[in-house]
């Protein structure tokens, strides 16, 4: 059966040359496929490095993007990063940008090129893209980094748990197979991982559950080294507003590709908007476009499949052809010299309305902040609660409570985790008594949300630290609950900047950024927030006792209190987009 990129193949025939070699400035020998037109001339060089085999998963079907990009005219290069499959040395995530700028020069000088390169990658391929570009490669033109975080940018305080041990046990894969114990690596994953044959697999439960984190590198050696990098950044403070600095260092073109299920959207977002306004040169700020679609992490965005996530898939419309979109991406820049945007600097798809809609910019300066007040009588816990949302501010309102038991937390469903992530129906969640649940009527016309949301809770708890998460809701008419966004904060971090442990019983007014909505609420639906105090194994659970991130082995229950009164008034802000669908 012809795939969806054959079936998009360009007017040249493509030839691969396997494993050349390419020495770092220090003396590593990291080895890449190299895809070239089969015809005279002199082309652009495009680069993609990656950490997961330059002949594995994506790249091994018979005709791939690098084929694709090749057959349009364009010398691809695809690297494996120093210390994996074929190249030489210690995986050294820390050496990406120096070795990123390494392949793009040595790409650059490749016979046949005509020196100037871009690059792509999704996820860790768009880390490096960004480390790499800061160090300004001189034949660097372009960039297109797909679904990814950017240094300096990612730290909320809370341990990423599932990913980052499910990723270290993926990652440690090709380490025991070059060290010669494949067999010892296969007996360990099955141990540790719930299905063995599937790629990223999550850890089983019950050993996620263990305690405390830190002792996993007793349990499994080096392989939880990048779960205990995660644990030491949790402890750290995280950095206050005046990120603009981060931008200056870069100097081209880049069109940022994102999705709203994805657990990078803000990251995408923000890079964006910082790049537009604070990069450092005027080429760079006048050529920044963004691409936001309505998919999850590891959607394979170029097949037909890629219509939706989770339980839901957003119409034929969602499932576009992303590689057609990164050539016309290339060819303005690298081969035409393109000096303006191609294209409207902003395409994002409205989910609700499902439909791609260009803009002039993000966040969309029409948008409308409007505000949504918590209420009840005492009683919002859970689905048969009296929890209320509404525009009309609160009076005297009696506050909610509930006990937050980390031995029994509330589980991760969809949002935006970075395996697992998408829309599910939210009501076993909100059918807990340790779930505060606050919904609206039925709304008279269709809401449209696109741009920032957050919350602004007034909680109290009796523990010296605690953890408090909210979920926005589309509340359809046969009562599914249609998760949009979510977001948290731990107590401990809620001061920018700062590391402060909470005096048990008093309030604190917290903000918790749930990221970007691009969403139609659609006429009969209502809104919901709920409230609680873990998203497990997503995220780590707090343990309550005010330790260090990750030393706990044991558990406390916390009661945890919302007030949501005149003098506290606990809400929903959104960005709402007036006129019509």
């Amino acid at each position: 059966m012809t795939s969806r990129i054959e079936e998009q193949r360009g007017p040249f025939d493509v030839v691969r040359e396997d494993g050349v070699p390419m020495t770092t400035r220090d003396g590593v020998v990291l080895r890449a496929d190299v895809y070239r037109p089969s015809a005279d001339g002199a082309f652009p060089a495009l680069v993609r490095r990656t950490p997961y085999g330059k002949r594995e998963n994506d790249l091994a079907a018979e005709f791939n993007e690098a084929h694709y990009f090749a057959s349009h005219g364009y010398i691809v290069v695809v690297q494996d990063v120093r210390g994996r499959f074929s190249s030489e040395g210690e995986w050294a995530p820390a050496a990406e940008g120096a070795d990123t700028y390494d392949a793009i020069e040595w790409a650059a000088q490749l016979p046949g090129c005509t020196g100037a390169v871009g690059t792509f990658g999704q996820s860790y391929g768009a880390r490096l893209q960004y480390a790499a570009a800061a160090l300004r490669p001189p034949h660097l033109r372009t960039c297109i980094p797909i679904a990814g975080p950017f240094p300096g940018m990612s730290h909320n305080g809370f341990v990423d748990l599932a990913w980052h041990l499910g990723y270290a046990i993926e990652m440690a894969a090709d380490t025991w197979v070059r060290e010669g114990r494949a067999e010892a690596y296969d007996d360990l994953r099955r141990q540790l991982v719930a299905d063995p044959d599937q790629r990223f697999s999550p850890p089983k439960l019950e050993l996620l559950e263990q305690l405390p984190l830190t002792a996993w590198e007793e349990r499994i050696g080096p392989i939880a080294q990048r779960l205990l990098d995660a644990v030491a950044v949790a402890n750290r403070p995280i950095a206050a507003a005046g990120l603009d600095a981060l931008f200056a260092p870069y100097t081209v073109p880049m069109l940022h590709v994102g999705s709203w299920y994805d657990a990078n959207q803000w990251t995408t977002t923000a890079v964006y908007q910082g790049l537009r306004d604070h990069a450092g040169s005027d080429l760079a700020r006048r050529n920044q476009a963004l691409l936001m679609g309505p998919w999850a992490h590891l959607l394979p965005y170029n097949l037909p499949t890629s219509g939706g996530t989770g339980d839901i898939d957003f119409g034929p419309d969602a499932a576009i052809f992303l590689l057609d979109a990164e050539l016309q991406w290339f060819d303005h820049y690298l081969k035409h010299d393109g000096q303006e945007l191609p294209r409207a600097p902003v395409r994002i798809f409205v989910m609700g309305a499902n439909r791609w809609r260009d803009e002039p910019a993000w966040p969309l300066a029409r948008a409308e902040q409007q505000t949504w007040f918590l209420h009840s009588g005492g009683s919002a816990n859970g689905l048969g609660g009296d929890g209320r949302l509404s525009t009309e501010p609160p009076a005297g309102e009696p506050p909610d409570r509930y006990r937050f038991d980390p031995g029994d937390p509330v589980p991760t469903c969809g949002g935006h985790a970075l395996v697992g992530g998408g829309v599910y129906d939210q009501r076993a969640n909100e059918s807990r008594a340790d779930v505060l649940v606050y919904t609206s009527e039925p709304l008279a016309q269709d809401l449209e949300l696109v741009g920032p949301v957050s919350v602004t809770l007034h909680v109290a708890t009796s523990a010296p630290d605690t953890d408090v998460f909210a979920t926005l809701v589309d509340v359809r008419p046969d009562g599914y609950a249609h998760n949009l966004l979510e977001g948290g904060v731990r107590l401990r971090h809620r001061i920018p900047g700062e590391i402060s442990l909470v005096e048990p019983g008093a309030v604190h007014e917290v903000t918790l950024n749930l990221w970007n909505a691009c969403h139609v609420v659609r006429a009969g639906h209502r809104l919901r927030v709920h409230v609680t105090s873990s998203d497990f194994p997503r995220f780590d659970r707090n343990a309550n006792t005010g330790a260090p991130i990750g030393s706990d082995a044991e558990l406390r229950t916390a009661d945890q209190t919302l007030h949501h009164d005149g003098d506290r008034p606990s809400r929903l802000v959104l960005s709402v987009v007036r006129g019509p669908v």
